[in-house]
């Protein structure tokens, strides 16, 4: 808790942010829960529906290193206001969707808003509160927002049977205008450049350039770490229904991965300024190919379900920290927006790649657990890189 004693604007700002996030990623969590629904209404294969989701990253993606000059002219907030606004419509298009090119039209209105508010923004604004001391709170926002699935899924499944799916997008958009929009506008912080005491902009030293070797090793990790994250998060409970688990036991199940999730985020917050993200990304990611393997060998027994849930809830709940703060290990405040819109276009290309891709290939495990251990030797090979950087930062 030390980083909240440093600096009381950061309650604020991760009250904020948390329930902004909590809301904005559990809210187009909708085909996780309502998939079979919505391929039924619009005559869509279960794959075809979670590709909406991946429509949604594409444009994330797409759009991200547009907005890197917004942010950094212009601040969080208001970036992130303008957002939630696009956002609206694409609840609303999907409300009246009958056809698969209205349903993905509302997708890409959801990633177009969905660049300007969902994690990239967050950290942003979290990183103009806290510079380099916002590994921490972003830490402290995750142990939130990672609840978005456990919350949302179970509320979810409960509006769809009440409204419909229908019903329950126009609930959401609501939600945006009634909730988010009123707490960008009202209580986060305003962003404002640093002046001398004559009023002229304060122009920080240019700060030691990063290897391009680097920037790629970067890349790399969390585009896979998104993969894979993403794509499992997706398709979870239909992964668990394959599984031969009934609807209400996958969905049960699934519900309690964001939980697992939060605890595991909660012990690299609790450790506080000792290690970095490279550190926290190569012990938790050793945990996301055991789950795999345990579950694809445990023909759906309970406990292997359980044990699954448990192992990959607690890898990937941390790999989400390391995911989020892997950037602040190379890069300082004034560079931190431009790397981060950077790096959000093939993240979010890998995120919207996977739940479709895994969707198709939900009895072939292989190729995850292939994925798993590259990652993990992609972090050691960033690992590497920390002695030179500090050389570099030293001269």
């Amino acid at each position: 808790m030390r980083f909240l004693k440093s600096d009381g604007r950061l309650i604020g700002v991760l009250l904020v942010l948390a329930i902004t996030q909590l809301i904005g990623w559990g809210t187009i969590g909708l085909p996780a829960v309502v998939g079979r629904d919505l391929g039924a209404d619009l005559g869509l294969s279960l794959p075809a529906v979670f590709a909406g989701s991946s429509v949604l990253y594409v444009t994330m993606g797409l759009c991200a290193p547009w907005l890197a000059k917004a942010f950094a002219r212009h601040g969080a907030r208001k970036v992130m206001m303008v957002g939630t606004v696009v956002s609206v419509p694409g609840y609303i298009v999907l409300f009246f969707a009958r056809e698969p090119m209205l349903y993905f039209a509302g997708w890409v209105i959801l990633g177009m808003g969905g660049s300007a508010t969902l994690s990239t923004g967050a950290y942003i604004m979290l990183n103009e509160v806290a510079g380099r001391g916002a590994k921490n709170a972003i830490g402290g926002l995750m142990l939130v927002t990672g609840l978005s699935s456990s919350i949302f899924w179970p509320t979810t499944s409960f509006l769809s049977a009440w409204l419909g799916w229908r019903g329950t997008c126009l609930v959401y958009a609501a939600m945006m205008l009634a909730i988010n929009l009123p707490l960008y506008a009202f209580l986060a912080p305003r962003w404002k450049i640093a002046t001398d005491h004559g009023g002229e902009a304060v122009k920080a030293a240019p700060p030691p350039a990063i290897p391009r070797s680097t920037f790629g090793l970067v890349v790399c990790v969390i585009t896979m770490n998104a993969f894979v994250n993403f794509g499992i998060g997706a398709i979870l409970i239909e992964l668990l229904r394959a599984e031969g688990l009934a609807p209400a036991q996958a969905l049960a199940f699934g519900s309690m991965l964001g939980v697992i999730q939060v605890s595991a985020r909660g012990l690299d917050f609790l450790g506080g300024g000792r290690w970095d993200g490279i550190t926290t990304g190569l012990v938790a990611g050793t945990a996301l190919p055991v789950a795999m393997v345990l579950l694809m060998l445990s023909e759906g027994a309970t406990w292997a379900v359980a044990s699954f849930i448990l192992l990959y809830g607690a890898g990937s709940g941390a790999m989400a920290v390391a995911r989020a703060t892997i950037p602040l290990v190379f890069y300082d405040q004034a560079e931190f927006a431009k790397a981060m819109s950077m790096i959000a276009l093939p993240l979010n290309l890998a995120s919207a790649i996977s739940p479709p891709l895994l969707a198709g290939l939900l009895t072939q495990f292989g190729s995850r657990g292939a994925l798993g251990l590259t990652l993990a030797l992609i972090l050691i090979l960033l690992g590497r890189r920390r002695p030179q950087l500090a050389a570099v930062a030293a001269t």
